[in-house]
């Protein structure tokens, strides 16, 4: 896919369903790349995949920017999960496994699921896990919901990698009701718990609008902080 046809694409979603989408352009290569990098540095070590392969889920791809660099980090053995909520997106992901020769080749090894993260059956079955959500657009109690889920499905020795718009709460505490304000000074604290608690590795990308950083989270057999 044309990069400007995707650029097209992501901006029509974002006019419609802003609070499943939450930017108006997809992700960077570079922040792509800082996103696939723990699973890039552990293609079979110990701890990560078993017989059959790795199991990796990504969630919320949106138009498949990030998907683009890790297939060609994919394993003959491995096998990939990718959840989407947006129809329109689940309809684009089909056809550019049907289309692009880069996807086709990696096509059964693909199952494209159109749920919500929480309903994503099974628990501890992922070795790595890559999100998309758009964290600071949802309320605090669905943002634990969703941590709960990543919880569950990642096996203990997994790890989770998301990113956050660098500042973006800071600055949306500016813009906004002091209603919203509330809810995002409530959901900077959570989040920053469980990144106190669970992050073995940050990558800043500067390169991406607007720049980001990538995080990467390993729960282990440890519990989610409360609130």
């Amino acid at each position: 896919m044309r990069y400007w046809t995707e650029v097209r694409e992501f901006y029509r979603q974002f006019r419609q369903q802003y609070f499943t989408t939450g930017s108006i352009l997809p992700s960077s290569r570079a922040l792509a790349r800082a996103l696939v990098s723990q699973m890039r540095s552990f293609p079979k070590s110990e701890g990560f995949g078993s017989l059959g392969g790795r199991r990796i889920l990504e969630v919320d791809p949106g138009t498949g920017a990030v998907n683009t660099q890790f297939l060609h980090h994919i394993l003959p053995d491995d096998r990939l999960d990718i959840v989407e909520i947006n129809a329109d997106f689940i309809a684009l992901l089909e056809r550019r496994f049907e289309e692009e020769p880069d996807w086709r080749i990696r096509r059964n090894q693909v199952r494209l699921l159109h749920m919500p993260l929480q309903t994503v059956p099974g628990e501890g079955v992922y070795d790595f896990m890559i999100s998309g959500l758009p964290l600071n657009n949802f309320p605090v109690a669905l943002v634990r919901e969703i941590f709960g889920g990543y919880r569950r499905l990642l096996k203990p020795a997994g790890v989770l990698s998301y990113f956050e718009y660098l500042g973006i709460r800071k600055v949306k505490m500016l813009l906004v009701n002091r209603r919203v304000r509330r809810r995002l000074h409530v959901l900077s604290r959570m989040l920053q718990r469980r990144i106190k608690a669970f992050q073995i590795m940050e990558q800043w990308v500067f390169f991406n609008v607007p720049p980001a950083v990538a995080r990467h989270l390993r729960f282990g057999e440890t519990k989610l902080p409360k609130s």
